[in-house]
């Protein structure tokens, strides 16, 4: 089971084996908030975990049925969670592909950024981000530069996610700094 020692791990039954523990190659990064636009809520937890309150807010009755998860979120404040060992297969992606394969799920890593399209992210989500891509890189060394996508690069037309105010050259560049 492989899991990031700098996240607090909270388990979701949202996922299952992948058909090829050995074939992780794709990092995709996401975006969430729940309700939408609102942050520091307990929403994509209980979302994950399948704890979603129908009744919370009107926007939980479209989604308390569904069942997904990705294996890290990072909040605002940089903090992660950790839903799913990144040995197995989160249900992040949905209808996707890359590079012309389908089903990103079975072998890519989901993190979702708390936030949304639209609202600039965090110094703090850039630093956990960063720390948190570099594990997974030294692991799973078939995830290059190239193999790094938003969900609006497997899903074009269906998701936007992470947006347009996400920092792709900040978050490229900062993969390629040394710690002294």
């Amino acid at each position: 089971m492989v899991l990031y020692d700098n996240a607090t791990q909270i388990k979701s039954t949202h996922y299952d084996a992948r058909p090829n523990a050995d074939d992780v190659s794709l990092l995709v990064i996401h975006n969430i908030s729940l309700p939408p636009g609102e942050f520091a809520t307990s929403g994509i937890r209980d979302l994950f975990t399948g704890q979603l309150n129908p009744h919370a807010h009107p926007f939980f009755k479209e989604i308390a049925h569904i069942r997904v998860s990705a294996h890290c979120v990072i909040y605002r404040t940089g903090v992660i969670e950790q839903f799913v060992p990144f040995d197995a297969r989160a249900w992040h992606a949905g209808i996707s592909s890359f590079q012309g394969r389908q089903r990103c799920n079975d072998y890519s890593i989901g993190i979702e950024l708390e936030g949304t399209d639209t609202l600039p992210y965090t110094d703090a989500q850039y630093l956990a981000l960063e720390n948190l891509s570099k594990f997974i890189i030294l692991r799973y060394p078939r995830i290059t530069i190239g193999r790094i996508v938003g969900h609006n690069d497997i899903a074009p037309g269906r998701k936007t996610d992470p947006g347009y105010e996400f920092d792709w050259p900040r978050f490229r560049q900062s993969l390629f700094t040394v710690e002294p």
